[in-house]
């Protein structure tokens, strides 16, 4: 099986993912508009407009969709990211043309009713608010707004109470027409499906759109700083950020072994040393988020107040480490790691279907599984060596919650992954 890939005259791409053997399907609706596409006063839009998708279209009510796709025992949902939107269904083989029909019903022709537009604020302003009474969320959330301050890139994707509550009808409508152009949509199909079956019934669904043109948005700025928010807890939330590689830098998957190596896993460096090692934590790890024109790289411990201010230090000592030595071993064991991840992820169709819509979104081409082994195999030594260097080569971003007071002040924390 291989992928295949039909442009529509409106520019919309359709791009099919056949899987032998399997008797299911996964379809999505890939929107090139996520979080970071918002204007000033439009914060949490995107996420709210995923929300609302579901509330009622011109031919369907909210329990009407949920019970039209439950009665094939299919499953329909959808998630906001910084840069991307997502809608996807699952369903069986026979029940595609369903599954297309209420993606295109749901993405196309949602009705925002005022009434569903009063109760769904409410329900993510309690989201907001779950995410708030969760440290190791919250903390995440602090990271990136003092590591891409004053930007769109910077805040929370479910907005905030004031910004949802005082969100009106016309700024979902206006997000759609600005955003939601043919030029900025995917639709992803994986399992089993046919390319020619898939094309003409999407064509059918999504043909009559609009062309529009593709949009722009703020670059990325990776400016670094600090935020403590002290609370009576147990734990202490440590999130540190380095500056990392966008999605088509040539370290970009250099940048994965690396990540990797140093937190992705419990034979990691810092899961080692800092947990199994010295005890200092439960969880530690690394991982990296990348963007179409910037990156950061992210380590996460929750430790108690006691031990917050020497893990630090020994976070600081296995990243200075990496930019002069590590073993053979090390990366291979690293690079086996996130192909055995890669390869087993293809064996979902879901999975399978988000990874082309996203290639297609980010790269403009499917990449083929093989271009991808080989980048991996590629990484050695040296490029550990030199992705290490790049990310202690800028500003650090630092996030606390919990009780922080013996952490020590910014100026030394930083100074500690200078090189």
């Amino acid at each position: 099986m291989s992928v295949t890939v039909t442009t529509l005259n409106n520019g919309l791409r359709i791009a099919t993912d056949p899987m032998e053997g399997v008797r299911t399907a996964s379809v999505g609706v890939f929107v090139n508009a996520g979080a970071r596409h918002e204007t000033q006063d439009g914060h949490g839009v995107a996420h709210f407009l995923e929300h609302m998708a579901f509330k009622g279209t011109e031919r369907r009510n909210a329990r009407g969709i949920a019970e039209e796709i439950e009665a094939v025992g299919g499953h329909l949902n959808a998630y906001t990211a910084r840069e991307q939107t997502t809608y996807y269904a699952r369903v069986l083989a026979d029940d595609v043309p369903l599954g297309i029909d209420l993606l295109a019903d749901i993405v196309q022709h949602s009705v925002f009713a005022e009434t569903e537009l009063d109760k769904e604020r409410q329900v993510i302003i309690q989201e907001i608010g779950q995410a708030e009474d969760t440290p190791d969320d919250l903390v995440f959330d602090l990271l990136q707004e003092i590591t891409f301050p004053d930007q769109t890139l910077g805040r929370p994707i479910l907005g905030t109470p004031e910004s949802v509550a005082g969100m009106p009808r016309a700024a979902l409508c206006d997000f759609i027409d600005g955003h939601y152009a043919p030029a900025n949509v995917v639709f992803s199909a994986s399992g089993a499906v046919e390319h020619e079956r898939i094309v003409d019934l999407v064509t059918k669904a999504f043909g009559a759109l609009p062309a529009g043109r593709p949009h722009q948005m703020e670059p990325a700025r990776f400016l670094g700083g600090e935020r403590r928010e002290k609370r009576e807890l147990e734990q202490a939330h440590l999130a540190l950020a380095f500056p990392c590689v966008a999605f088509d830098d040539p370290d970009f998957y250099a940048a994965q072994v690396y990540t990797t190596l140093l937190g992705g896993g419990m034979s990691s460096r810092l899961f080692q040393e800092i947990r199994e090692n010295r005890g200092l934590a439960y969880s530690v790890f690394a991982f990296t988020g990348a963007y179409n024109d910037g990156g950061a790289l992210s380590i996460y411990a929750g430790t108690s107040e006691e031990d917050l201010g020497e893990v630090v230090p020994l976070v600081a000592a296995e990243m200075l480490a990496l930019t002069e030595a590590v073993t053979e071993g090390e990366v291979a064991r690293s690079r086996a790691q996130l192909k055995a991840g890669l390869l087993m992820s293809l064996e979902s169709s879901t999975a399978r279907a988000e990874q082309l819509g996203r290639q297609l979104l980010v790269h403009g081409r499917p990449l083929p599984t093989e271009e991808i082994v080989a980048a991996v195999d590629a990484v050695d030594e040296a490029a550990i060596r030199r992705v290490a260097r790049r990310v202690l080569g800028g500003p650090v971003g630092v996030a606390a919650v919990g009780p922080v007071g013996r952490l020590a002040d910014y100026a030394r924390l930083a100074a500690r992954f200078r090189l």
